[in-house]
């Protein structure tokens, strides 16, 4: 079992959001390491025990993932995976979603969150990252007992969905390819072995 966490707040309540990528390294907000502690809980109490740990090397990623595994009561130690990272969103990089916007306009940012095309201008390597999401799934070990635990970005997350035709046909099904701040997403293996996306978008 895959458990895809996306990274707590990084703006105040009342701070306009913005599109903040690979080169805006920002920290969690008090806030947003409340959200941290808040899933570290919630995995501790439906009783998952991680076997591996693969952390964005982003600031606000490698914060969610302290309280997570120090919940846990093991000696796990998070590695950095570089695929984990946050796109670059190029022009609209660190830009108002306002602005963000009036640049592209709504039709290509819904399809970026509902197919995982790009804007023009964005960053994304998506066949590189799906491939690594595709390599993580066969060569991880099926172990119910002892799931894979991946904290990263919003931008990242979706290409996880797109790494197998069964994740695919599961995509399609959902609203958003998004997971919200604090959020998480469960990808695992059925019972015939094929992959499913039993919880996208959850938050505790």
């Amino acid at each position: 079992m895959f458990v895809i966490v996306r990274h707590g707040k990084t703006f105040a309540a009342g701070e306009p959001p913005r599109r903040i990528g690979a080169r805006t390294d920002l920290p969690l907000t008090a806030e947003g390491e409340q959200e941290a502690r808040r899933l570290g809980n919630h995995f501790a109490a439906l009783g998952w025990r991680f076997g591996k740990a693969l952390v964005s090397p982003l600031l606000r990623a490698q914060q969610t993932a302290a309280p997570i595994l120090a919940a846990q009561g093991t000696a796990i130690t998070a590695e950095e995976a570089d695929f984990l990272a946050e796109i670059d969103h190029g022009p609209d990089e660190n830009r108002t979603e306002d602005a963000v916007l009036a640049r592209i306009g709504s039709t290509a940012l819904q399809a970026w969150d509902h197919a995982a095309e790009p804007p023009p201008g964005w960053t994304v390597n998506a066949s590189a990252r799906i491939a690594a999401w595709a390599d993580l799934f066969a060569r991880a070990p099926v172990d119910p007992d002892a799931p894979v635990l991946l904290v990263t970005s919003n931008g990242a997350a979706r290409f996880a969905l797109l790494a197998d035709p069964a994740l695919r046909t599961a995509a399609d099904a959902l609203p958003s390819l998004k997971l919200p701040t604090g959020g998480y997403g469960v990808i695992r293996h059925n019972a015939d072995g094929r992959l499913e996306v039993p919880v996208w978008g959850q938050r505790p």
